[in-house]
């Protein structure tokens, strides 16, 4: 429990956008995985950034942990309050402050979806292109380094945060990028900050503001699909399409299991085994010309039944299909929840970690679906659980440490994109080696009391 006192001062300055109601605290405790609820002791709703500041700084005098809330999209348990302490939901700070357009760069408040974004965007001619399916706060899309379907041909989070606004564990805000928040396309003034935050899941400070950049809205847009007879025929077709010079915007996999689903529970009306989804931006005729080629490399590693449509209604109801297919595949097992691979290779070992994973699967109890971002390695195990059955939760939990072993042997990572929370800790050390520990010490640093996030991301915090 947090002090009365703190819980006065918290209300006397916030009123009624100050929280202890126990079905906001369950609703700021769960995953949207295999995460137990952890919830925290208050809910906190600013408006401004002094607001977020003065939260930090009452509870950072009494020692009382501060964890970043934008939508609960994230899947491995990073905003969760596994000591308690103050949520600081930022769905209030949601504001598009300022669009540059000339600058191609955008100025907004953390609590501001990815979808609410692009609609504010849509008269400009520009768009905001990183996209992990679900309609995530860009807050928490920069805090955990997101990317998705997109990244192939537009790149990650890291790519597109140009500046930031943060408050400190000891209550100062900050701006990264320099005082003006990033606007200069390049500076070689100090220390990056600004990539220093940007994954930092929220241990480092809260993010407030955010400056990021923008691309022009794509001429046309062309969508495909298209069969393979197995998984290394896909990844082989991805890696001769790249090597031609052909970036499609979007390139996705998914195995024979989830098209079963998909077509079962979605009318997806595919042939039943593995397929590339994929999306081309560009000019009329480059789109033409790179579905057309892209069309060909398939026919060369065996796909059958590709087709290339510029239709609205049709590439719409392909990626709604994509974006829904984590519900539809926990749908496949009702009352399930599941754990999550995450881990990304290289593209040149990606069919061989796939076949790997996928018998791992097959000698398995546990169905596992399995889909993914091919076009740069990484792919997601979708490990189905009954919630009431711990042993399956155990065998879950082992498939996907192997899983992510045998990606760090490959050359890879234990999360591409969904980053570390409480879910991937124990895989860091294996990973980043001494690093880790230097990571601690910046930890220390910025937050010597561990009151940000604590118990996330890095060793002992």
């Amino acid at each position: 429990m947090i002090p009365d006192d703190l819980t006065r001062a918290l209300a006397a300055m916030l009123g009624d956008r100050l929280s202890t109601g126990k079905s906001d605290l369950a609703l700021h405790g769960r995953s949207e995985t295999w995460h137990p609820e952890m919830p925290p002791d208050a809910v906190a709703y600013p408006e401004t950034t002094a607001e977020v500041a003065e939260v930090v700084r009452l509870c950072a005098a009494r020692g009382v942990p501060v964890i970043g809330w934008g939508t609960g999209t994230a899947l491995e348990g990073h905003a969760s309050a596994p000591r308690g302490g103050v949520t600081v939901d930022f769905r209030r700070m949601d504001r598009v402050l300022e669009v540059l357009e000339e600058d191609m760069l955008v100025r907004v408040q953390p609590g501001c979806t990815r979808v609410r974004l692009n609609e504010e965007l849509r008269a400009t001619g520009l768009m905001f292109p990183v996209d992990p399916g679900a309609d995530a706060s860009v807050g928490g899309m920069a805090s955990t380094r997101a990317s998705g379907t997109t990244a192939l041909r537009y790149g990650t989070m890291r790519d597109h945060v140009r500046g930031l606004e943060v408050v400190l564990a000891d209550g100062r805000a900050i701006r990264t990028g320099g005082v003006s928040g990033g606007l200069a396309r390049k500076s070689s003034a100090g220390y990056d900050l600004t990539s220093l935050f940007v994954g930092a899941e929220g241990t480092l400070g809260l993010i407030t503001e955010l400056t990021l950049k923008l691309h022009g809205q794509p001429e046309a847009v062309a969508a495909a699909v298209c069969a393979f007879p197995d998984t290394a025929s896909a990844i082989g077709c991805v890696i001769d399409a790249t090597a031609m010079g052909i970036v499609p915007a979007r390139c996705e996999f998914v195995d024979a299991a989830t098209v079963a689903i998909l077509n079962d529970l979605d009318g997806a009306g595919l042939p039943v085994g593995p397929h590339l989804l994929l999306e081309f931006h560009g000019s009329d005729a480059g789109v033409a010309e790179a579905a057309e080629r892209f069309g060909a490399a398939a026919t060369d590693r065996g796909g059958a039944g590709y087709a290339w449509a510029t239709e609205a209604e049709a590439r719409t109801r392909l990626w709604d299909m994509r974006h829904r297919a984590y519900h539809t595949i926990l749908r496949s097992r009702p009352g399930s929840t599941a754990v999550v691979t995450d881990v990304c290779v290289p593209v040149s070992r990606l069919g061989e970690a796939i076949e790997r994973a996928a018998a791992a699967v097959a000698a398995s109890p546990i169905p596992g679906p399995i889909l993914g971002h091919v076009g740069d390695g990484n792919y997601h195990a979708i490990l189905l659980v009954d919630r009431d059955r711990p042993e399956e939760l155990e065998e879950a939990k082992r498939l996907s440490d192997a899983m992510v072993r045998d990606a760090q042997a490959l050359g890879g990572t234990a999360t591409g994109e969904h980053g570390v929370g409480l879910g991937k800790l124990h895989h860091m050390e294996a990973e980043h080696g001494a690093a880790w520990d230097v990571m601690g010490l910046v930890k220390r640093a910025l937050d010597p009391e561990g009151v940000m996030n604590p118990g996330k991301l890095v060793r002992g915090n």
